[in-house]
């Protein structure tokens, strides 16, 4: 058993050694990936530099002018604002004239209307019912000659009475 124990620990011996040639192998290995990110990023960093200075400058220069916009933007919606609420106190105020101006219109009317009525009443009652008391003692008159003319020409037993002296 003990041929068994030695040859178990060289083996591991050797597996703990291989196992180090490994990692020596990867620490390399990862060094000189370090490396070369470290170059590719310093590459980077040199080639956005510049662009990051110029946008800097262009943010520098175009401050005043964004400042000076979003106040003149807010300036005009403010103006904008006051003049809505102007032209609506116009508007309003120019409806509530018309609806007074339509309710003089309406009054005027009804009382030309109701005075219209009043004309054609009174004509009535003083042109038509004369008229038509008038025509009334004409007819009469005229009832009454029918009558006086009708006893003189006696129209025969067997002959039908005339419409006319069926009405009166």
């Amino acid at each position: 058993m003990s041929g068994w124990l030695e040859a178990f620990i060289v083996i591991a011996a050797v597996a703990i050694v291989v196992q180090m040639a490994i990692l020596v192998v990867m620490v390399a290995l990862m060094r000189d990936t370090a490396e070369r990110f470290t170059r590719i990023a310093s590459q980077l960093q040199s080639r956005i530099d510049p662009i990051l200075l110029r946008t800097n400058r262009i943010l520098e220069d175009s401050e005043e002018r964004i400042a000076s916009i979003v106040g003149d933007a807010a300036e005009i919606s403010r103006l904008a604002r006051n003049q809505t609420q102007r032209v609506d106190r116009v508007f309003n105020d120019a409806v509530e004239r018309l609806r007074i101006q339509i309710i003089r219109a309406d009054h005027i009317l009804t009382g030309t209307l109701e005075v219209i009525e009043e004309a054609g009443t009174k004509v009535r009652t003083t042109f038509w019912e004369p008229v038509r008391q008038a025509s009334a003692v004409l007819k009469g008159l005229k009832a009454g000659l029918d009558f006086i003319r009708g006893q003189r020409r006696r129209p025969a037993p067997d002959t039908a009475p005339q419409d006319e002296e069926l009405f009166i």
